[in-house]
Formats: C-alpha cells, sequence, structure tokens
C-alpha cells in the first residue's frame, strides 16, 4: 500500500489507494466485489433538513452496476413541501465520491449521497445541494477563487446523571475524562465521521455542562478542516446523522439544539471560511489580511442581517442570540474577538518556530503555516439547512467582491482586538452598530430586503426565497422569544417539543 494512504482512516480510500474525489463507478464495483458488500444504501437532505435513507440488496454485478448508473424515483412531494403532488417523482443519484462503508451495519454495506434530478434528467434546481453548487460555480467565476469553509458542530448529550466527578456548572470547557464523561462517546464519533470521509480537526468538551431533574447535560464539539465548500457541507451532513446513530445505539440523547434553557450555554455551528487560487491560500500577505479576505467579511456585513434566514431558521435560535451573552448580535469584524460576528482566529502569522521552543532538542525551521488562516461567521447554528447555509454564505462573499465599497465597510465595521461589544462601557458602540433580527419573522423581512444578494446570477431563485421567506413568517413568533423568557414552564415544553429539529 502506498505510504500516501496507509493512515487514511477511511477503508475504501485505503482500498482504492486513491482520494475521494477520484472515485469511479468500476472503483465502487471492484470494492463491493472484493469486500463481501451485500447492501447499497442512498441517502439524500429534504426540506427538514435529515438524512434520507434508501437501502438496495445486491442480486448481481449487473444490478448493482444499474444501481450505480441509474439511481431510483422518489416522492419528492414527501420530501419538500412545495413539490406539487401530481408532479412528485424526482430521481436521486449517487455521487461516487461519497461513498463510505458504513459502520453501523452488520452486513457489508457501502453508503452515498444524492444528487437530485427531474423527469428530465436535469438538475432539480430547488434542491439545497444543487443550489449550493451553483453557488460554489458563481463565486468561482466571479472571483477566480475557490470558497474552503469548515463546520463546528456543538451538541449537548443528555444521559442519567452521574454522581462522581462533577464538573461545575458551565465550567466544562476542555475538560477531560473523568470530569468530562462523554469523552469516549465523542472520540468514537470522530472516529467513525473520519472512516466516512470527514476531515476532522478536533474535538473537545465545551463550557456547557449543568444537571436538572436527574439528568447530566454535557456539551461538545466537533470541528473540521476546511474542504471545498460543497465537500464541508456534505461532511457535516452526514456527520450528524452519525453522531445521532452512536447517541442511540449507546441509549443518550444527543441534541443540535441552539439552545436548551435560559442561563446556559447555547449550541452554535459557526462556519470557518478560506479562499484558493490556484490551490493556494490568499487569506494573508506579510501578516496581514488580504484585501480579498477583508471584501469578503464586507460581503458578510451588508448581508448579515437576512444571512440569519439560512443559518438560524428557528425560533429556537433567536433563544441564543439573545445581546449580552456570548452568542454575537452586533454586526461587526474583529480579531480573536468571540463577542464579534465575525472572528479572525489566530492564524500562525508569527516569525517564532513554536515547537523548536517547546521542544529544544529540534531546530528552528521557516516552515510557514500561515496558510491556515480562515475567519469565522459565529452565528449559525444546528438548526439551519447545512447546504441552504452554505449557499447563503458563499453568495454574501461574492456580494462583498461585487460591492465598490467593500473596503470601506470592512474598515467602518471592524472592532479592535479584545473590545467587548456586549459590555455596558461599550453601549454606545453598541448601539451604533446594525443588530441581528431577533426573530424569523425579522430575518424573513430582511432576506426580502436582500434577495438581490442571493437571486443574482441564478444561485437561488425567486420561488425559492418566497417559499423562504413565507416558511420563516410562518413561524409567527415576532414576540415569542420575549414571551418564552417570562414563561419557563412554556419555554421548556417549546425546546422538548423542538430539540431534534435540524
Amino acid at each position: 500500500m502506498s505510504d500516501k494512504f496507509s493512515m487514511n482512516p477511511n477503508a475504501m480510500v485505503k482500498f482504492l489507494e486513491k482520494n475521494p474525489s477520484e472515485f469511479t463507478r468500476e472503483d465502487i464495483v471492484r470494492y463491493c466485489k472484493a469486500n463481501g458488500v451485500e447492501f447499497i444504501n442512498f441517502h439524500y437532505c429534504g426540506w427538514d433538513g435529515h438524512l434520507k435513507t434508501l437501502n438496495f440488496v445486491i442480486q448481481s454485478e449487473e444490478h448493482l452496476k444499474n444501481i450505480l448508473c441509474a439511481g431510483e424515483r422518489v416522492d419528492g412531494s414527501s420530501l419538500f413541501p412545495f413539490v406539487e403532488a401530481g408532479r412528485s417523482d424526482l430521481y436521486v443519484i449517487p455521487r461516487y465520491s461519497t461513498a463510505f462503508r458504513n459502520p453501523f451495519e452488520e452486513t457489508p454495506s457501502v453508503d452515498m449521497l444524492c444528487s437530485f434530478f427531474n423527469r428530465d434528467g436535469e438538475p432539480f434546481e430547488s434542491s439545497p445541494q444543487y443550489i449550493l453548487h451553483k453557488a460554489a460555480g458563481v463565486f468561482r467565476q466571479t472571483t477566480g477563487l475557490e470558497m474552503q469553509a469548515m463546520g463546528e458542530l456543538e451538541y449537548y448529550v443528555i444521559a442519567e446523571e452521574q454522581e462522581l466527578y462533577r464538573v461545575a456548572d458551565q465550567k466544562g470547557y476542555h475538560e477531560s475524562a473523568p470530569f468530562n464523561k462523554f469523552t469516549a462517546f465523542r472520540t468514537e464519533a470522530m472516529r467513525l465521521i473520519a472512516a466516512a470521509g470527514g476531515n476532522i480537526k478536533y474535538g473537545h468538551s465545551e463550557v456547557g455542562n449543568f444537571t436538572r431533574d436527574g439528568k447530566v447535560y454535557e456539551q461538545n464539539e466537533i470541528e473540521f478542516l476546511p474542504v471545498d465548500i460543497e465537500e464541508a457541507a456534505d461532511q457535516l451532513v452526514i456527520a450528524k446523522w452519525m453522531m445521532r446513530q452512536l447517541a442511540y445505539k449507546r441509549g443518550v440523547s444527543l441534541t443540535f439544539a441552539p439552545k436548551i434553557t435560559p442561563g446556559k450555554a447555547g449550541s452554535g455551528m459557526h462556519v470557518h471560511c478560506k479562499f484558493t487560487r490556484d490551490g493556494r491560500p490568499v487569506m494573508t500577505k506579510d501578516g496581514e489580511l488580504t484585501e480579498e479576505c477583508r471584501k469578503a467579511i464586507a460581503g458578510y456585513m451588508d448581508a448579515g442581517t437576512s444571512l440569519p434566514a439560512f443559518g438560524n431558521p428557528h425560533p429556537l435560535s433567536f433563544m441564543r442570540l439573545v445581546p449580552h451573552q456570548e452568542a454575537p448580535t452586533s454586526l461587526c469584524w474583529s480579531f480573536s474577538n468571540r463577542s464579534a460576528l465575525v472572528r479572525v482566529p489566530l492564524g500562525w502569522v508569527g516569525r517564532n518556530d513554536m515547537a523548536a521552543i517547546a521542544n529544544p532538542l529540534e531546530e528552528a525551521s521557516k516552515r510557514d503555516f500561515s496558510g491556515k488562516q480562515t475567519f469565522e461567521w459565529r452565528a449559525s447554528d444546528g438548526f439551519a439547512d447545512t447546504y441552504l447555509l452554505m449557499a447563503a454564505l458563499c453568495c454574501a462573499a461574492r456580494h462583498g467582491f461585487e460591492m465598490p465599497d467593500a473596503l470601506e465597510v470592512a474598515e467602518k465595521t471592524y472592532v479592535g482586538l479584545g473590545v467587548n461589544i456586549h459590555d455596558a462601557s461599550n453601549a454606545g458602540l453598541q448601539a451604533s452598530l446594525e443588530q441581528l433580527p431577533s426573530s424569523c419573522a425579522d430575518a424573513a423581512e430582511a432576506l426580502a430586503a436582500d434577495r438581490d444578494i442571493y437571486t443574482g446570477k441564478g444561485v437561488f431563485s425567486d420561488a425559492t426565497i418566497d417559499f423562504y421567506i413565507r416558511f420563516l413568517k410562518g413561524f409567527n413568533d415576532k414576540n415569542l422569544r420575549e414571551e418564552l423568557q417570562k414563561d419557563c414552564d412554556r419555554l421548556e415544553k417549546y425546546v422538548a417539543d423542538n430539540i431534534d429539529k435540524g
């Protein structure tokens, strides 16, 4: 086996000795024949964002090839509320690059994500996955750059309370076992996601940690590495499905809900963005952010009030986005500042070889790590449709490149390092900044005002935006956040009824 693939956790990559992007139909057939695979499983997301499944038992090599080539029919009206029952048939066609060995099935099985096609064999325009595909293509054509992304999945595990090695309320950040009770769950989830092709950066426990009514609520996070934005969305969808599968198998609950109860840390799904040209990062130059980076950030600032329509599409999302708490509510950006809507984290732009300082036996090198630089959109959460969120972020970044005053907007919305937007001493600064919506209803109005950012160059259709506006307004939540904050019993029931969304 080539050294290039010997440590890869994906069994199919190891066997085929090629990257998933190079997988062909014949590769899938060859793997199935050599490894006794009996089932092919198709997966695809409907309107609710949950992964759907279609199982095939392989009857012959010819049958397997037919499955891989022709795909299958599904009822689109049961998957998407805007598809009419009288014209509901859609095709699902597997994407070979997403193939992985299913770790949960005792019978050897290979799973793949699918794309939707209409009756004429053309991509289904309103499919969230295809909208993202269009957004990435238009961004590439407009800017000459590739957009990469990486997601952060924050989640709570909920289980029976344990007496030993308790952690103080809201003090769980980066705790180790045995104080962190679900380290083994997290590392097993990471192993399974990596085996399915997920490019994981790291995992750790998060701040949220509390007990209530005989249950322990423990917050953890799994973060990914930057990859092509379409692949990043695929990885998050598979990861969420696998984490829920593992939780079910272990008899615990897992939720990506943005808020469980007031006063406790909420869960976000932050998205880091990165741009490359000809495979090389274009994020920093001489230790400073490039114009490309600042233009994209300006696009996020200008589209900031409408992006929550896609990143926070549920009333519970706005229980997390509350002023004067850690989650961002003001449209601004900064370096290493978690109270800002866009954060530019540490980017390894210093000249010291820190590893050599920490390890005196090592000689200092001039290895350049500045390509690791990203910037982070911090408002979105796990209730977002991953494909639509990534598509919207891609549109907003492109919008920044098209804005004639982008660099001025970036300068105007910049907040200095270390400035806490939520501190009372900075009330004047916060008042001068535009604020995020406080409800789905407000987000719908912002989306209507910004629709050209998303429909530009044919990425989102007007019909899709119109439907999405109606969908958001359908929550009738203009004053819901304020009402729930005053009624704990009603809030608890609302959380319980919606905890498995997303």
